[in-house]
């Protein structure tokens, strides 16, 4: 089978792969009908996560139906349509039973696929704990509507929830790609009184302004003062940065109010810094990533109630025989593209 797979850094390439195999009772083998590219992959082709591992296929955004499973598998048999969950978890260590499942003690919790594990930017991946991996797609939701489930719209939902929102709060999201819109989209649902996007890609900005024309829009250099003028309390009463710079990290601090929450939800290309003494006095809580992506099967039911939609992110498709050209053009920001559907090799 084709797999598009991590050689060295700065250096992909698509390969061909044996099948995946039932290695563990609990695993299942999926046929993959949909992938996607996430800026975690960018990263990891930028030499950026130390835990991925050479040789393995890339990816980690997926939906596809039930190949085969493992003995031990309850919940999903062949022919089943399912969106596949971005990490791993056992369900039963001491942190996924506190629905810490980013922190799963086995060898292979958290984010392994595309990562340490063979991913799903293939034909087939191999999925272990399937029971907990996997989510049933429901009849009416649709590939599309299903593809971001398992990663950044389990992203979205897990910054929404640890973030507390209010009815009566100010929100402000800094960065509006794929990943802030999800995030946007779940701190909708939460009905707080103002969201307000920061986002300096006109592009970008434009594209919350025709699909959400109730929410705020500012740009990185009008932003504190914007924030101040839009918010009750001298800030944000919830921030959540989901655009990745030195710039937006040091921001999301500067525009919440005190004793504010502010939620990172953005991976770094390098280390960041508080800088206390001046920060000292705002009491500030922050909480950090990665994703607790345990939410598939409550986000899928939104999205089958027609609650969220994420359909309008997709700009652009190819196949998997193409992924290269489909990387070039995501990395690259061209065509006002947001995110890219991988549907299977035409070769």
């Amino acid at each position: 089978m084709l797999a598009y797979t991590y050689i060295s850094k700065g250096e992909f390439r698509l390969v061909s792969k044996d099948m995946p195999v039932i290695l563990d009772p609990r695993d299942a083998i999926v046929k993959v009908t949909l992938g996607s590219i996430c800026t975690s992959d960018l990263h990891i082709m930028h030499g950026s996560v130390p835990k991925a591992v050479p040789g393995i296929t890339v990816g980690h955004e997926m939906v596809g139906i039930v190949e085969r499973t493992g003995d031990a598998v309850r919940r999903f048999r062949p022919g089943d349509r399912v969106a596949v969950n971005v990490e791993t978890f056992c369900g039963e260590c001491f942190f996924c039973r506190h629905g810490y499942v980013n922190n799963c003690t086995d060898p292979n919790g958290g984010w392994a696929l595309g990562c340490r594990i063979d991913g799903g930017q293939a034909e087939y991946v191999r999925v272990p704990y399937a029971d907990q991996g996997l989510a049933g797609i429901p009849d009416k939701v649709s590939d599309e509507q299903a593809l971001f489930t398992g990663d950044i719209l389990a992203t979205g939902f897990w910054a929404a929830r640890i973030s507390e929102i209010r009815e009566s709060d100010t929100v402000l999201i800094i960065g509006a790609g794929p990943t802030g819109i999800c995030t946007l989209l779940c701190a909708m649902l939460r009905q707080p009184e103002r969201i307000i996007i920061c986002e300096k890609d006109l592009q970008r900005s434009d594209f919350i302004r025709e699909h959400y024309p109730d929410v705020l829009v500012t740009r990185p250099d009008e932003c504190l003062e914007f924030v101040m003028n839009h918010s009750r309390h001298g800030g944000a009463d919830v921030v959540i940065e989901a655009a990745g710079s030195s710039e937006t990290f040091r921001l999301a601090w500067e525009c919440a109010r005190p004793n504010a929450i502010v939620t990172i939800v953005a991976m770094y290309d390098s280390p960041q810094v508080l800088p206390l003494p001046e920060m000292y006095g705002k009491n500030l809580i922050f909480k950090t990533g990665g994703v607790d992506g345990c939410d598939s099967d409550e986000i899928l039911k939104l999205i089958a109630e027609g609650r969220i939609d994420t359909t309008p992110l997709i700009t652009h498709r190819f196949p998997l025989d193409r992924i290269a050209e489909a990387y070039d053009l995501f990395e690259n920001r061209r065509e006002n593209v947001m995110k890219i559907a991988i549907t299977p090799p035409v070769v």
